[in-house]
């Protein structure tokens, strides 16, 4: 890393996590891989201070950790996964764009903490969501746990690496650190809760009657004291997606300034389909027919099966290449070709700068 960018580094740290943890990563970042016994010497601080500031940078994925050889831990700063700190509003600008005020608090409380439950997210956020609404008007937790599972569906949020079940199990001496095991068919997977409830005001005319009722009810009522069903299962936000989501506005919206509008919502139709099913590093998306594309195109746009092929033969034939013909079958099967897009845009940019110099 540049000096530049270890200096960025050191202030987003401080100034979200304060002076300890920001000396403990600047350590780590300018270092590289340190045991807890070195980092705790290199700083001048007492175990016990490295100790918490490496929990606040494990749980928000800046630091990551592995066992060398000789048994010992050591720990290793995420340097790009810090600078993403910088990119935190437009996620939340995008969750709010995507799934309106409930979706942006969901992405701002992952982001705030690091890592949560769903049942803790979802009470969260239908309590603050109930603070700005009327008086006598609440959030139901069903609907904050319905847009929860959209953000699921749609991958901008996912589940955390969780202890494999090997390193649960009783052992006399049990093993430096756990083994994380990262289930990608589970990945997504949204555990089935029974919230029944709604938002809480911290500020209202009866909240200590009110919370002198709900604590006798607490006490009275066994369910509320058993373990909710995502107890140990955690979330964070999918930061990738949300990358993933700005290539592919960049890429509609340069071909919109190509060609036309009609064209962009083609593409952009293209993109949604395979969104979910196309990793973010893939050089290009899945295949998909004409049929496919014509059958999801907004029915606003009145586009028939012929003009849709004749588009789409146009959009193969451009010189920019940002859609590429795959085969024949099904009236014809496309691909987005993502890396040769970014690669034009990326050059269009070039140009114009050189242009304007």
């Amino acid at each position: 890393m540049t000096q530049a960018e270890i200096k960025l580094c050191s202030l987003l740290l401080c100034e979200h996590f304060g002076e300890i943890v920001e000396k403990v990563g600047t350590q780590l970042i300018r270092m590289g891989g340190q045991t807890l016994w070195m980092i705790s010497q290199n700083t001048s601080m007492s175990l016990d201070q490295v100790r918490k500031a490496l929990c606040v940078l494990i749980q928000h994925n800046l630091v990551t950790f592995q066992q060398q050889k000789r048994g010992l831990v050591e720990y290793e700063a995420q340097c790009s996964r810090t600078l993403r700190i910088l990119r935190y509003p437009r996620y939340i600008y995008t969750a709010k764009t995507l799934y309106s005020d409930t979706g942006e608090l969901i992405v701002e409380e992952l982001l705030l903490n690091g890592r949560m439950t769903m049942s803790a997210v979802v009470k969260k956020v239908a309590d603050r969501l109930t603070e700005t609404m009327e008086d006598g008007k609440t959030m139901d937790y069903s609907e904050v746990s319905a847009t929860f599972t959209c953000l699921a569906d749609t991958h901008f949020v996912q589940r955390c690496p969780s202890p494999s079940e090997s390193s649960e199990s009783a052992e006399t001496q049990p093993p430096p650190t756990p083994t994380l095991a990262f289930n990608e068919k589970d990945m997504y997977a949204v555990p089935k809760l029974n919230l029944i409830g709604k938002g809480k005001r911290k500020h209202s005319d009866n909240a200590k009657e009110d919370g002198d009722r709900g604590g006798k009810r607490s006490r009275q009522d066994p369910e509320s004291e058993e373990p909710l069903a995502d107890s140990g299962i955690y979330w964070q936000v999918n930061i990738d997606r949300f990358h993933q989501h700005f290539r592919d506005q960049a890429i509609v919206s340069a071909v919109a300034n190509r060609m036309d509008q009609t064209s962009s919502e083609i593409v952009r139709t293209m993109l949604r389909m395979s969104e979910v099913t196309t990793s973010s590093n893939a050089p290009y998306t899945q295949p998909l027919s004409s049929n496919e594309i014509f059958r999801l195109l907004p029915a606003g746009y009145n586009v028939s099966k012929q003009i849709l092929d004749q588009y789409l033969t146009l959009l193969s034939d451009d010189p920019l290449e940002f859609v590429g013909k795959s085969g024949e079958s099904g009236g014809g099967m496309y691909v987005i070709n993502l890396h040769k897009g970014l690669a034009s845009l990326a050059t269009a940019t070039l140009e114009s700068i050189v242009q304007e110099r």
